[in-house]
């Protein structure tokens, strides 16, 4: 493969200079939905799809970037010093963002580079595929200039800020922290308030993980995961009268209980329900894995899509279509919506045994009641974003 892209960039950019070769996987987060910027528990995993980058270090201010998958675009010229956010730029602004939220942070970047990437992620599928393409830049812009004092999960937070501020997605740390710090054969059981995490092993010996794509591409920018979150900022400054809370996930769900009243709107008060109940799902979900109780995991899977279906409306008739047709197959241990939502796909836990009939009979369904195919990958756990 890495051979395959020097040759192609070679073809794309010509001869010369010291050309390197980065991998910035996607990721699937298992359980714990929306309660990343909530001040909870996530448990996402890194795959060995992603985003391969390619880049030579240019003397001059020009940055031309170019992306197989988008090839209609053509090469995308623009300069180091403009952090202007142009919609016509596409996938360009989010490479762009990452040099902004360098700057901002004091680490110069004097030089442009010559930037070509592929992915083999669905595009809008809610894996992730805008973080694979930000850690990939952070990491090549880190090794690029020798900031040797960033950690990876400097990085995640520089990756971060690029969307929030620069994109303008309120996105939380959980994808590019997963992106940075993803391990082979584990998953991250990251707690967001902090960032302390620990890696658990998916000793999945008779289970397969199935990624199951609706085909409706979500677009974050123009869904309402903005909207969810400021619902849920509203919830917390209206419990914060009578807490001492920073973050919804700092209560139980019986905490909440007697609480609840005081956040006056009734559409808040479930996305308020949603954050905390989610967040000790995730808890009670890593402690399941961890005992090798599978089938108490595969249930917290499904009463999470649940709880993102009723109380955070996230899911619409796709995700949910895909997820009570998963629920019905007796191979299936345990099904939920994964990314933001509003399109996008879902994690499946399925025995070995199921995985053929799985992908069949789901397959059916969907297309029965949706009208048009989703695609199913059979994914396995990868490494976090390094050079190739």
């Amino acid at each position: 493969m890495k051979e395959k892209l020097l040759k192609e960039f070679a073809e794309l950019f010509g001869d010369g200079g010291e050309i390197l070769c980065y991998f910035s996987p996607g990721r699937v987060n298992l359980i714990g939905g929306h309660t990343d910027y909530n001040g909870g528990h996530v448990f996402p995993c890194t795959l060995t799809l992603g985003t391969y980058a390619v880049v030579r270090q240019r003397h001059d201010k020009k940055l031309r970037f170019y992306s197989k998958n988008m090839s209609n675009m053509g090469i995308v010229e623009s300069d180091v010093s403009d952090f202007t956010f142009l919609p016509s730029l596409g996938f360009a602004n989010y490479l762009k963002g990452v040099i902004w939220s360098f700057v901002q942070k004091g680490y110069p970047i004097p030089f442009g580079m010559d930037l070509m990437i592929v992915g083999n992620l669905p595009n809008g599928a809610g894996l992730s595929s805008s973080a694979s393409l930000e850690m990939a830049m952070c990491l090549i812009l880190k090794e690029m200039y020798d900031f040797s004092d960033l950690s990876l999960s400097d990085l995640a937070l520089i990756a971060q800020s690029a969307e929030n501020i620069h994109c303008g997605v309120h996105c939380g740390i959980m994808d590019p922290f997963t992106i940075a710090l993803g391990k082979k054969g584990h998953a991250i059981f990251l707690d967001t308030s902090d960032l302390s995490y620990e890696y658990a092993p998916l000793h999945l010996e008779h289970e397969k993980l199935i990624v199951a794509y609706s085909n409706k591409k979500r677009h974050v920018g123009e869904s309402k995961y903005n909207e969810r979150r400021h619902e849920c900022e509203m919830a917390l400054a209206d419990l914060q009268k009578l807490t001492t809370i920073s973050s919804l996930s700092e209560l139980t769900i019986e905490a909440f209980d007697m609480v609840k009243s005081a956040i006056h709107d009734p559409i808040c008060r479930r996305r308020a329900r949603h954050a905390v109940s989610e967040n000790q799902r995730t808890i009670k979900a890593v402690h399941a894995l961890k005992s090798n109780d599978l089938a108490l995991f595969g249930q917290l899977m499904n009463e999470s899509h649940i709880s993102l279906r009723d109380d955070y409306e996230v899911t619409g008739p796709e995700l949910d279509t895909l997820a009570q047709a998963a629920w019905e197959h007796p191979g299936v241990l345990g099904a939920r919506m994964t990314g933001a939502g509003f399109g996008g796909c879902t994690v499946n836990l399925v025995k070995n045994e199921a995985v053929d009939s799985f992908i069949e009979q789901v397959g059916e369904k969907y297309k029965k009641v949706i009208g048009y195919d989703a695609d199913f990958y059979v994914v396995t756990t990868g490494s976090g974003v390094c050079r190739c």
